[in-house]
């Protein structure tokens, strides 16, 4: 696989777990300097959201934390200043439900299309 070629996760679960890795991931291959689509749907979306509240067992955020590892802010944070795109499912924010108003400033709404547009030849990787 080309070295330049974009790294798609698709975030299905709505589990803070899934999430906070979706965000290891994206920030550690942007810090790379690979381009990275992240995508979310359904329950996935709570995490583009700007209270990310919704995620099932978001208190687990505070026990990362306490643990010297980096919380969910602070990842997604990071993800957005290295650049990563995030895209939340239209159908997924109604499946959610949440409203766009909702998102993260900077958040895409679009649909599976553009996620595998975005993506090209990439790899995909599902949580």
């Amino acid at each position: 696989m080309p070295s330049d070629a974009p790294l798609g996760i698709l975030l299905l679960s709505g589990a803070h777990d899934r999430a906070h890795y979706a965000f290891v991931l994206a920030a550690g291959a942007a810090a790379l300097g690979r381009r990275v689509v992240l995508f979310a749907t359904n329950a996935g979306c709570h995490a583009l959201a700007a209270d990310w509240s919704g995620l099932d067992a978001a208190d687990r955020d505070a026990i990362a934390q306490a643990r010297g590892v980096a919380g969910l802010e602070e990842l997604r944070a990071a993800a957005v200043e290295l650049g990563v795109r995030l895209i939340a499912c239209e159908a997924g924010l109604r499946m959610a439900p949440l409203d766009a108003a909702a998102l993260l400033p900077g958040v895409e709404v679009a649909g599976v299309a553009t996620f595998l547009a975005a993506t090209g030849g990439g790899q995909i990787v599902s949580l």
